[in-house]
Order: structure tokens, then sequence, then C-alpha cells
């Protein structure tokens, strides 16, 4: 994995779901824009109670930064064309703008 830095918007909301040994953890997807001008899609999923609290406060299309482990992948879609997708588990929401702050 990388460790590393995505800032975007986020896609829909967050969720909380349980996990093992009645722990919460979030997930969230995040759009950022790639180095070619094309948007990436960044699925999140968050452990630390303080991240899982930050993205639950965010709404569809808020702007937000997080600093976590990276792993690339790729997406096919339907008519078989390839995208570039990131996996990221959440370690910090290092920023986070409200709809009122836009």
């Amino acid at each position: 994995m990388i460790e590393g830095l995505v800032a975007g918007r986020l896609v829909g909301e967050a969720e909380m779901r349980d996990g093992k040994n009645a722990t919460q953890f979030a997930v969230a997807k995040v759009r950022a824009a790639g180095g070619d001008g094309e948007p990436v899609l960044v699925n999140v999923i968050a452990f630390a109670p303080e991240a899982c609290a930050a993205l639950r406060a965010l709404q569809d299309g808020d702007a937000i930064s997080l600093a976590g482990a990276l792993s690339p992948k790729v997406w096919t879609d339907k008519q078989g064309n390839t995208k570039p997708v990131m996996d990221m588990v959440a370690s910090r929401v290092l920023a986070i703008t409200s709809l009122g702050e836009r």
C-alpha cells in the first residue's frame, strides 16, 4: 500500500457499519481529480472513531481531504472500458467543508 493524501468531493453520504467484535467503521466514496483531468473514484473505509465521526458529519458533494493507506485498482464497466479506482483506509480526515461554507 501507499500512504497518501486525497482531496475531492464526497459522493453520497458515509455509512456506518458493524464489524466483528462489536466494532464499527465508516465507508464512503470520494470523487477526486486524476492527473489527466478525469475523475478517480476513491472507496474509503475508516476505523478510527474521529475519522468516522468526521465522515458522518458530511453531506453529498462536500469537499474533503483524507490521509491514509491507498491501493490502486482498475475497474471495468459494463462496456468493457477500464477506469482507475483507489481503495483507501483513511486514518485521518484532514479538512472538511460543509455545504454552508462552499
